[in-house]
């Protein structure tokens, strides 16, 4: 009987499809579990009752349970997230996490969760979009935006960094800042709870080719891994694919808010070919 019972549990254990992250390669903190950078920021990626929520939340608890790993979620500031990334000290860092050529050079990223253009968050009497209502401004951001180079070359603008996003808005709505360019959907989710602020975030209409990654079109949403975690990379991206192709992030982005088409529509320069991917590689799309 116990020759028997142990056979039967090794059939179960090596069944197809139900490999274990050890078998995979996945350099993980802790052995068949996906240790996951938490910054706090809705509707990005969220902990409620040891699962994952948000619309990157979402994703990756969907894709990890698809490649048979458990969730767990490490609470920590942005500003130390990518370092705890590369160290080891996390798997994983996702919500809101945006591409770019230098985050690339030191992390593994995914593909794209989703697209956007950043914008400027005003007074809805003011409705600001364009880089040249920032100068002469007081003007907040969050510590460790990769646009932040940018942000500080227009003209006069005085700026102030922010740990948080709820911490930025408290002083947008105090008005010891005039604007914020922060998260669109972080910021957008909480316009849309607290309608009384009388708020608005407005896309950038410049679209300036010297301010790219503060202006640029269909800039990308990933998860970031270490250099040493290209097999798990590939195997996250191979899921979030899964969820385009069915059209699923329309549904998971319907929940959290993200409805427009800005959401789901790639930039047309293909900027992560011959860069992270091959050259003939194409950003996922929703097509139903």
């Amino acid at each position: 009987m116990l020759m028997l019972a142990s056979a039967l549990a090794l059939s179960v254990a090596i069944l197809p499809g139900m490999t274990s992250a050890a078998e995979k390669n996945y350099e993980l903190v802790e052995p068949d579990v996906l240790s996951v950078a938490i910054t706090g920021d809705m509707p990005g990626l969220v902990a409620r009752d040891g699962k994952l929520t948000g619309y990157d939340g979402d994703i990756l608890q969907i894709a990890a349970e698809k490649l048979g790993l458990t969730i767990k979620p490490v609470p920590m500031e942005w500003s130390g997230a990518i370092a705890a990334v590369q160290t080891g000290r996390v798997d994983v860092i996702g919500g809101n996490v945006a591409w770019t050529k230098q985050r690339a050079e030191t992390l593994s990223m995914s593909d794209p969760t989703g697209y956007f253009q950043n914008g400027i968050t005003s007074k809805k009497d003011a409705g600001w979009h364009t880089l040249k209502d920032l100068e002469n401004r007081k003007v907040g951001s969050m510590t460790g935006f990769s646009f932040l180079p940018e942000l500080r070359k227009v003209a006069g603008l005085e700026l102030s960094l922010y740990d948080s996003t709820d911490a930025a808005l408290r002083d947008l709505l105090a008005g010891r800042i005039e604007a914020l360019v922060g998260d669109p959907p972080v910021i957008d989710y909480a316009i849309s709870k607290n309608p009384d602020w009388g708020l608005v975030n407005l896309a950038f209409t410049d679209n300036n080719p010297d301010f790219p990654l503060l202006t640029g079109l269909g800039r990308q949403y990933v998860f970031g891994l270490s250099k040493e975690n290209t097999g798990l990379a590939a195997d996250l991206s191979n899921q979030i694919r899964a969820l385009w192709t069915s059209c699923e992030v329309r549904a998971i982005g319907q929940r959290y808010g993200n409805v427009s088409d800005a959401n789901y529509t790639p930039s047309a320069e293909n900027f992560r070919a011959g860069v992270d991917r091959p050259t003939d590689w194409l950003p996922p799309t929703c097509t139903k």
